[in-house]
C-alpha cells in the first residue's frame, strides 16, 4: 500500500463533495479536531492503564468520535448521512457529571497543569477550544453538522473535569487562578 496519492501537491485536497485549497475553512476545521484527537492520544499515554481503564475506555471511544466530527466536517451539501448526533453530546454531560463528583469543588478558575496527565489533558482541552472556534468561523460562511459544533463545545468541558480528576487521583492540588473571582457557582 502506498501512502501518498501526489495529489494535493499543488496545495489542495478533496472533501466529501468537491476539491479544495488545502486552507480552506473546512480543511482548517477538520484538520484541528485531527489535531485535537492526537493531543488526547498524547495524553492517554499518561494514564495509568490499570488505575485510568475508564478513563482511556472513554478517550479511546472520544478518539473514533472525534475522526466522526472531522469526517462531518470534511461534508459539503449533505453529500452523506452525518455521524455526530445529540446523543454522544448527552452521553459526554452524563460523563462530565460524573467526574466532577471525583474531584474537589473549585469555585476560581484554574491554572492548567499540575500532574502530567491533567497537564496533557489541559493541551487537548486548548486544542480542541481552538477546533470549535475554527468551526464556529466555517458555520458563518456554510452549513455544517451542528451536532459536531455541540460535541467540541462538551468536549473542552469533559476534558477540563478528567483533568481535574487526573490531578485528583494523583494527589495534586488544582492551583487557582489568584486573581479570579468566585465564578463556579451552584
Amino acid at each position: 500500500m502506498r501512502l501518498y496519492t501526489r495529489s494535493g501537491d499543488k496545495g489542495q485536497t478533496s472533501l466529501i463533495g468537491k476539491r479544495v485549497d488545502k486552507d480552506d475553512l473546512r480543511v482548517e476545521a477538520y484538520g484541528t479536531v485531527d489535531e485535537a484527537n492526537a493531543f488526547v492520544g498524547e495524553a492517554m499515554t499518561r494514564l495509568d492503564p490499570e488505575r485510568d481503564r475508564d478513563l482511556l475506555d472513554q478517550l479511546t471511544e472520544i478518539q473514533h468520535e472525534l475522526f466522526d466530527c472531522g469526517g462531518d466536517l470534511a461534508v459539503v451539501n449533505n453529500k452523506r448521512p452525518f455521524k455526530m448526533t445529540a446523543d454522544k453530546v448527552e452521553r459526554l454531560e452524563k460523563w462530565i457529571d460524573e467526574h466532577v463528583k471525583h474531584a474537589p469543588e473549585i469555585k476560581r478558575f484554574i491554572l492548567p497543569g499540575g500532574c502530567a496527565a491533567s497537564s496533557a489533558l489541559h493541551v487537548a482541552r486548548t486544542v480542541v477550544r481552538r477546533a470549535e472556534r475554527r468551526v464556529v468561523s466555517l458555520r458563518k460562511q456554510e452549513e455544517i453538522n451542528e451536532e459536531a459544533a455541540r460535541y467540541l463545545n462538551r468536549l473542552s468541558d469533559y476534558l477540563f473535569a478528567v483533568a481535574r480528576v487526573m490531578n485528583a487521583r494523583e494527589g495534586v492540588g488544582d492551583v487557582e487562578y489568584v486573581r479570579s473571582a468566585d465564578v463556579f457557582k451552584d
